[in-house]
């Protein structure tokens, strides 16, 4: 029985890795770190109400196996560049951290294709600079999911996605070879796969891309 940790449970696919946890009858126990108490309830979920920045000062009273984050957002809802930061990249450190001082060797994290600390790209450069960072910590196995444009129904609109949607449709069948990691996917394939990872240890760093996370998400 696994006792597991999760930040970011209320977003697009942290609600979905959430439920995949809790009926998942190998898991003993959830730590679910949230900045409000989420409208669900069971009997193996600890819901622990934090502001994100403040993670790096907790001194958890539990010990964990594994911890899951599904921090992300997006420039236009942070609201500028630093504030983005603060989320996708500094409070995702500092739960890994904390993950680290509850004694968790597994961690496993939602990152995005073409992540790379070279990167013009600003998105694409902080998601490689948190994949570098998180890689320095040390964990016995860092899992890092890399999908690219997320299909599925969100509680916000996103602009920006539902272009990118109508765009890719036409494109997307075209998407063979190396490009097919760039196919939209789905959410929820995207957490069956992070929550079925859990089970699929293996030392060192994993990447998986949109085929690994298809096949994942099916075992």
């Amino acid at each position: 029985m696994q006792r597991v940790m999760i930040v970011g449970a209320s977003g697009f696919v942290g609600q979905r890795v959430l439920q995949a946890l809790l009926d998942d009858p190998g898991i003993a126990e959830v730590h679910a770190f949230v900045r409000r108490p989420l409208p669900v309830t069971h009997a193996r979920l600890c819901q622990h109400v934090q502001e994100l920045a403040l993670l790096d000062r907790i001194e958890p009273a539990f010990t964990a196996d594994a911890a899951f984050n599904c921090l992300g957002t997006t420039i236009k809802v942070a609201g500028s560049q630093q504030a983005f930061r603060a989320v996708d990249q500094d409070a995702v450190l500092a739960f890994a951290r904390l993950a680290q001082r509850a004694g968790a060797g597994h961690f496993l994290s939602i990152s995005a294709i073409g992540a790379s600390p070279r990167s013009s790209n600003f998105y694409s450069r902080v998601k490689g600079e948190v994949e570098q960072s998180l890689d320095a910590l040390g964990f016995d196995t860092l899992t890092l999911l890399r999908p690219s444009l997320l299909t599925g129904e969100r509680q916000e609109f996103r602009l920006g996605e539902r272009i990118g949607h109508y765009l890719s449709a036409p494109v997307a069948p075209l998407m063979i070879g190396p490009l097919a990691a760039y196919r939209p996917i789905s959410g929820d394939v995207v957490a069956r796969a992070m929550a079925n990872a859990l089970h699929d240890v293996r030392p060192g760093v994993q990447v998986l891309t949109r085929n690994d996370m298809l096949a994942l998400s099916r075992s």
